[in-house]
């Protein structure tokens, strides 16, 4: 409405000007001499204006005039398409400049605009295999996503737009949520023009989201064969996707497939936890316990974890706590100043009960990587040692509030996991996920429970009676360390001869 109003006083505003200006020479004096053949000819300014623009308009019409008598020339020779390509010249103009119009008025945002023009340039040119894909993008823009569907089918038709098709049918589903269905476009996709990187990408994450880790793994063959996927990147994700497999096979308790499934795992990336827990624990299985020692030695070197203590602890379960502690130091010999190597020894120290080799086995960890495990051990080995409960308490009190430590975490979008798992639960990320620490947020507590260790221990030298402790300390205080109450070295996980000799994260859980 608004552009129909300026449109309008647009063309009066030219209108009043060319009056005004046909008014002005005519009143002007002067004007114009042509002599021709002798004869002299006086135009005044309003004639010669008129003369200029009839002259102008006589040579275009001669100049169309010559281009047509040469190509009614070049068909009175033989080329019976002369005079059709004449004609068909001016339409290609404009439908070229439709087409490019309309591709302006794309990356500008108008999808009106942009299917208005395309429309425009498919009656000029008459060839749908440029301007369908116009009307299809301009649609989406604009919200029609019917049209741009039923744009995307005919794309269809043509061979040399039918990937174009079903690429903008894929995008179309997944963006509406229905996995299934863009799995089987995308595998079609694929199989149109296996090299193209973006179709290869969007089937690998698809087929790893539905589980299907074989043909995820020929996918991730295929990007290697086509050079979209370094060698070293390809072994670490194929390692992945081997041990992914093997985890299908172990819930349908096939126990051969699995060890051979997580060997082939193990082999193709050493680093890789899961893979070598899964691997050792089959070779358990086998009855060879020296190959599950030595796979878990060579990846504790690499990256220490929880977890492979665990399957470590599994090859000699009934071991009392002087044998294990014996054996675990050959674990920990090639990472001994790692925090999981000396977290661990302190545990099983403490199983041992030898809390001052505990003590010397955490060392400063406390202070320098305070984490929940760390500092609840260390409030286990306050408690072994004879410590009042008022330090224990404010050990406990500090684990409640201190870091983790090291956890599951997405390197993509940082969303933390309980247990490791080849797919992104939040961003749906494949192979992102490590062995590290989360991004710390400071959360300041109004009560300030970073005060707690103190304020025990200040509460501890003021009454010196347990029970007037008991009633002097806040009561919601009390509840959250109530727990170390329960908290005895010969009662925790380490102190039993047959125990795994970790806690994960700790002998709390926050």
């Amino acid at each position: 409405m608004l552009w129909s109003l300026v449109k309008i006083l647009l063309f009066v505003a030219a209108i009043a000007g060319l009056t005004y200006g046909a008014g002005w020479l005519m009143e002007s004096e002067g004007g114009v001499m042509i002599t021709v053949a002798g004869v002299e000819y006086t135009l005044g300014p309003l004639q010669a204006v008129i003369a200029f623009v009839v002259l102008v308009i006589l040579c275009w019409v001669v100049f169309k005039l010559m281009s047509l008598l040469v190509a009614v020339l070049k068909f009175l020779n033989g080329d019976e398409t002369a005079i059709s390509r004449y004609f068909d010249r001016n339409r290609e103009t404009k439908g070229y400049q439709a087409l490019a119009d309309g591709l302006l008025a794309l990356a500008s945002g108008e999808g009106s605009k942009a299917i208005d023009n395309a429309r425009k340039a498919e009656r000029y040119l008459g060839k749908p295999e440029l301007t369908n894909l116009l009307t299809a993008q301009a649609a989406e823009m604009a919200g029609d996503r019917k049209k741009a569907t039923e744009v995307y089918k005919r794309l269809l038709a043509d061979d040399a737009t039918r990937f174009v098709g079903v690429r903008g049918l894929m995008k179309q589903t997944l963006s509406e949520g229905k996995t299934e269905a863009a799995l089987k476009l995308a595998k079609t996709a694929f199989a149109l023009k296996p090299r193209h990187e973006e179709t290869q990408d969007t089937l690998l994450r698809l087929q790893a989201e539905t589980g299907d880790w074989s043909g995820a793994r020929s996918t991730l063959g295929a990007k290697l064969r086509h050079g979209s996927l370094p060698r070293d990147v390809h072994k670490r994700r194929d390692a992945v996707l081997a041990l992914s497999e093997a985890k299908d096979i172990l819930d349908e308790e096939a126990t051969v497939e699995v060890r051979e499934k997580a060997i082939e795992a193990n082999k193709l990336s050493p680093d890789l936890i899961p893979a070598a827990v899964m691997a050792a624990r089959g070779y358990i299985e086998q009855g060879k316990p020296r190959s599950a020692a030595r796979l878990l030695q060579k990846t504790w070197t690499v990256q220490p974890h929880p977890d492979l203590a665990a399957a470590y602890a599994e090859i000699a379960p009934d071991e009392d706590p002087a044998a294990r502690l014996k054996r675990f130091n050959t674990l920990i010999k090639g990472a001994k100043d790692h925090a999981e190597s000396r977290m661990l020894m302190a545990e099983l120290n403490i199983a041992a009960e030898d809390f001052p080799e505990a003590r010397r086995a955490l060392g400063d960890l406390y202070e320098t990587e305070p984490t929940t495990r760390s500092l609840t051990i260390m409030a286990a080995i306050e408690r072994g040692e004879g410590a009042k409960d008022a330090v224990v308490k404010g050990w406990l009190a500090r684990a409640l509030t201190a870091p983790r430590g090291p956890q599951w975490v997405c390197d993509k979008c940082h969303h933390i996991h309980a247990e490791w798992s080849p797919v992104c639960e939040n961003c749906k990320a494949f192979d992102t996920l490590a062995w590290t620490s989360p991004p710390e947020t400071e959360v300041r507590s109004a009560t300030g429970v970073e005060m707690l260790p103190l304020i025990v221990g200040a509460l501890e030298d003021q009454s010196g009676e347990d029970a007037d402790e008991d009633e002097t300390i806040d009561a919601e205080i009390l509840d959250e360390a109530e727990v170390a109450d329960d908290l005895e070295p010969e009662e925790s996980e380490t102190s039993a001869p047959d125990a795994t000799p970790t806690v994960q994260p700790g002998f709390i859980e926050k």
